[in-house]
C-alpha cells in the first residue's frame, strides 16, 4: 500500500539538505569576497558606471543605457530593454569589487550585441523556465494525494525545464565574467594585481550560479528516486 505521507518523512531529504549547505557557502564565499575587494579602491578612480560605460563605448557600444537600481547586488543586464542595471553599492563606487561587477554586466550586453548563442537560448527558456517552476510543485502535490502518476510525471517534467535553465546559465554567467576581465585588463582599467583581485570577485559572483544549478539537480534527482519508488509500488 502507498503512503503519502512517506514522500514528507523520507531519507532522500539528505539530498536537499546538501543543496542547501552548497548554497550557503557559496553565498558566503560571495559576501566574504565582495566585502574584502569592496573596501580595495581602483587605481583608475572610475566608479562602475563609469567604467561600464568605458566599456561599452570600447566595444563600439551605443545603444545601452546604464541605470542605478536600489539594492544591494541586484546588478543585472536587460537584454529586452538593453540597459545595465548597477546596483546603489555598484554604481557610484570606486571599488576593485564594484568595477568588477559592473564590467560583468557590461560583458552580457557584448554577449546581446554578438547574437552569443547560449544568451538567446537563456532568454527563450525564460517565460519557459518561469512557468514549469510555478506549476511543478502544485502538480507533483496533487499527484501525490490524488495517486495520480501522470500529473507527478508532469509536475517532474517542468522542474527539469527549470534544472535546464540553471545548467545554460552557467556557460553565460562565465562568459561575461571572462569578457569583463579580459577587457578591463586589455584598455588598462585595472591593472596588475587588481585583475586578479577581480577575478575572485567574479568568480566567487559565478559560484553562487553553480551552487544553484547543484541544488536543482539534486532536487531533481530526488522527484526522481521517489517517483521510480512511487512507480515500483
Amino acid at each position: 500500500m502507498y503512503y503519502p505521507m512517506y514522500y514528507m518523512f523520507d531519507p532522500t531529504y539528505v539530498l536537499i539538505i546538501i543543496g542547501v549547505l552548497i548554497s550557503l557557502g557559496a553565498s558566503a564565499k560571495l559576501r566574504s569576497t565582495y566585502q574584502q575587494y569592496a573596501g580595495v579602491r581602483s587605481r583608475c578612480g572610475m566608479t562602475g558606471e563609469e567604467a561600464a560605460r568605458r566599456l561599452l563605448q570600447s566595444q563600439g557600444i551605443y545603444d545601452v543605457t546604464i541605470r542605478r537600481v536600489h539594492g544591494n547586488l541586484t546588478d543585472h543586464y536587460d537584454p529586452r530593454t538593453k540597459t545595465v542595471n548597477l546596483s546603489d553599492s555598484v554604481y557610484g563606487s570606486t571599488s576593485i569589487a564594484a568595477i568588477g561587477v559592473a564590467a560583468h554586466e557590461c560583458g552580457h550586453a557584448m554577449q546581446d550585441a554578438q547574437d552569443y548563442g547560449p544568451l538567446r537560448l537563456r532568454s527563450a527558456l525564460v517565460p519557459v523556465a518561469n512557468f514549469g517552476a510555478q506549476l511543478s510543485w502544485p502538480l507533483i502535490i496533487i499527484g501525490l494525494l490524488l495517486g495520480g502518476s501522470s500529473l507527478i510525471s508532469l509536475g517532474i517534467l517542468l522542474f527539469s525545464l527549470a534544472v535546464l535553465f540553471q545548467l545554460v546559465t552557467l556557460p553565460v554567467e562565465y562568459n561575461a565574467s571572462h569578457r569583463a576581465v579580459t577587457l578591463l585588463d586589455s584598455i588598462g582599467i585595472l591593472q596588475g594585481q587588481e585583475v586578479g583581485q577581480t577575478r575572485k570577485v567574479l568568480h566567487a559572483a559565478a559560484l553562487t550560479y553553480v551552487a544553484a544549478a547543484a541544488g536543482s539537480i539534486l532536487q531533481l534527482l530526488r522527484l526522481l528516486i521517489l517517483f521510480g519508488n512511487r512507480r515500483d509500488d
